[in-house]
């Protein structure tokens, strides 16, 4: 039983002691990558989570019990990366097709927009007002497809402080539009 360090090397008289990461990425890659495509990743979402998969595994110690061990602690990583990948789409698209229900619903099934104009070009110019932080945010998270993990990150906040400013900017944005519609915004919460 070995201890793997994240950031093992050789030394000349431990070369059996400890791998490196490179000697387990090295062993490891290609069977990691085949089982990613064996789950149903694309070619480039299996090079993408198996480089994640390494970064995960090799962040902290972990016991190396022989490549049979290390294999199935890799796969199980990998497993769970590919996992959060398909949930992660699945809401993307939930949200996609949310808006396009709303778009739908307000246009038409014909397209035609209403005599008051039309809520996507409402919402087009809501956003259009938006401060710059503002505007960035929601065109990274909804158009991008950014995390708030990501966010919070690029906008140096905390992950609950992303998220409260989305949530206070769809508040925004929905008063804006339903202003621009000549609604009150009541009664555009009630027939949704």
């Amino acid at each position: 039983m070995r201890v793997m360090e994240p950031s093992a090397r050789r030394e000349s008289g431990d070369a059996a002691a400890s791998p490196s990461s490179a000697d387990v990425i090295a062993r490891h890659q290609a069977g990691l990558w085949r089982y990613l495509r064996h789950l149903g990743c694309s070619p480039d979402d299996a090079d993408e989570l198996m480089q994640e998969t390494f970064v995960v595994a090799l962040r902290k110690p972990f016991v190396v019990h022989g490549d049979c061990a290390t294999a199935g602690y890799l796969r199980t990583i990998a497993r769970n990366l590919f996992l959060n990948l398909r949930r992660g789409r699945r809401r993307d698209a939930a949200r996609f097709c949310d808006a396009v229900d709303v778009l739908w619903r307000d246009r038409g099934a014909d397209g035609d927009a209403t005599g008051r104009g039309s809520r996507h070009e409402a919402l087009a110019a809501c956003v259009e007002s938006l401060d710059g932080r503002a505007r960035r945010l929601v065109s990274r998270f909804y158009a991008d497809g950014a995390s708030r993990c990501e966010l919070a990150a690029e906008l140096g906040m905390k992950e609950t402080g992303v998220k409260t400013l989305l949530q206070r900017v769809r508040a925004a944005l929905r008063e804006c539009v339903e202003a621009r519609l000549g609604r009150s915004p009541e009664h555009g919460g009630a027939d949704r």
